[in-house]
């Protein structure tokens, strides 16, 4: 059986050749894992650390090292990662161990210099008080207290401000808390508590929102009975808003054009009660198998998932009381959750603005005069939020701006809202609303 470092080590390792996103990654990995619950919390906590701090642990690495960093092995590699990142970041292991379980790792390595040179690495480090490398200026320093690329600390700051873009920064490090919707079509929220405290999972209400709860002492919520039997769904509070926001009622027809996996199509149905018609589409016939998958699952039999290209008008699809245009985005808001994101490539996301002007066009064709039409990301970056529902009213003299969720104070009350992290620790996302006029 493999320990849970040498899991790690097979992961980022794995992680490295692949576009595979970290969580669905380690949650496939740690069901077929034999690892104690112990120990799947600490591969857990490391696996996730390496990846969220990448950027500070090679810099470390480079100034320690005698080989350049693009030249070392992906193993040898990923090994110094993981010991740096528990020497200065992971209070509960004693350096000795951190240094002597990355030594037995790679004595695993064909080479047997390679254990040499990984120890004196990582005792070199220990010997210079493991501290953080000083940046040249206040970018490059945040930017190696929280591992974050200096181009997205910088568009924060001109985005947002330097304060709100300092709370983001602080935010984006952790684990991100799990929050589930309840699925009232079988149950009610006090029930489910009880049901989950059977199986020993803890449950809290959110007063943000009704239906809402978080759980405290469970990585794998999924694999419960209360989650089997189609209780309830993983959805944090942001997109549970979002689909608030929208305000669906029971006998309307609904679309959801970009809607795998389909959580948000399941808050909608629960919101409709089950009483409606709600088409959820996404261009791949794999995802939309999930999205039937959870709609069986809890029994929202008003769900029609088919797949649909949501650039191009289909004169298949009927007209809406209701949109939920909620469009492909660089991700900026889930940095938590998926903390590689931050690390791609910027030019990846340039494209992204002029895409989601397309999907909202051809969304609103499909809008019944009077129908409104709510548009969302969950990403933090202007260009991708603000500018483009902005754009769009300003051509568009058929609709008007809709205010959304003013019962809740800041940030809501007007047509748009940007919900920080520091907002009841949700996810970062945008939220915009629009009705057709004529």
């Amino acid at each position: 059986m493999k320990t849970s470092r040498q899991l790690v080590l097979q992961l980022l390792i794995k992680m490295a050749k692949s576009q595979s996103y970290s969580n669905i990654l380690l949650d496939e990995a740690l069901k077929k894992s034999e690892l104690s619950q112990q120990d799947k919390k600490f591969a857990a906590a490391l696996f996730y650390g390496v990846v969220e701090r990448q950027l500070t642990l090679d810099k470390i690495i480079r100034n320690y090292s005698t080989r350049p960093v693009d030249k070392l092995s992906d193993e040898v590699h990923q090994i110094l990662r993981m010991g740096i990142y528990q020497l200065l970041y992971l209070d509960s292991v004693p350096e000795s161990a951190a240094v002597n379980e990355s030594v037995v790792l790679a004595k695993q390595n064909k080479n047997p210099a390679v254990s040499g040179f990984v120890n004196a690495v990582l005792r070199s480090f220990i010997r210079d008080g493991c501290v953080l490398p000083k940046g040249r200026n206040k970018i490059e320093e945040l930017s190696l207290e929280y591992s974050c690329p200096e181009w997205l600390i910088a568009k924060w700051t001109r985005d947002y401000g330097e304060g709100k873009a300092s709370s983001m920064l602080k935010s984006s490090l952790g684990r991100a808390p799990i929050t589930i919707r309840v699925n009232t079509n079988r149950t009610d929220t006090d029930t489910l508590i009880c049901e989950l405290e059977k199986e020993e999972i803890s449950a809290q209400k959110v007063d943000v929102i009704e239906n809402c709860l978080e759980i405290k002492n469970s990585a794998g919520i999924e694999n419960c009975e209360a989650y089997k039997k189609g209780l309830f769904h993983v959805q944090d509070i942001s997109s549970q808003l979002c689909c608030k926001a929208l305000n669906a009622n029971e006998g309307e027809i609904i679309l959801d054009l970009c809607s795998a996996p389909g959580g948000k199509a399941f808050t909608i149905a629960q919101i409709m009660n089950n009483k409606g018609c709600l088409y959820a589409f996404d261009l791949h016939e794999k995802r939309v198998q999930l999205i039937w998958q959870g709609a069986k699952r809890m029994g929202l039999d008003i769900i029609k998932a088919g797949t649909n290209n949501a650039k191009l008008f289909n004169d298949k699809i009927p007209l809406a009381d209701k949109i939920l245009c909620d469009v492909p985005c660089s991700g900026l808001g889930v940095i938590r959750r998926k903390p590689e994101i931050k690390f791609k490539n910027y030019q990846e996301f340039e494209n992204l603005p002029e895409i989601q002007y397309q999907i909202l066009e051809t969304s609103f064709g499909y809008l019944k005069i009077g129908g409104e039409l709510v548009y969302s990301t969950c990403t933090l970056n202007k260009a991708e939020n603000d500018e483009v529902i902005d754009k769009f009213i300003s051509s568009h003299p058929d609709c008007e701006k809709v205010k959304i969720l003013s019962q809740y104070g800041e940030p809501f009350g007007d047509y748009k809202a940007t919900i920080f992290p520091d907002f009841r620790n949700s996810d970062g996302f945008f939220i915009a609303k629009i009705r057709k006029t004529r």
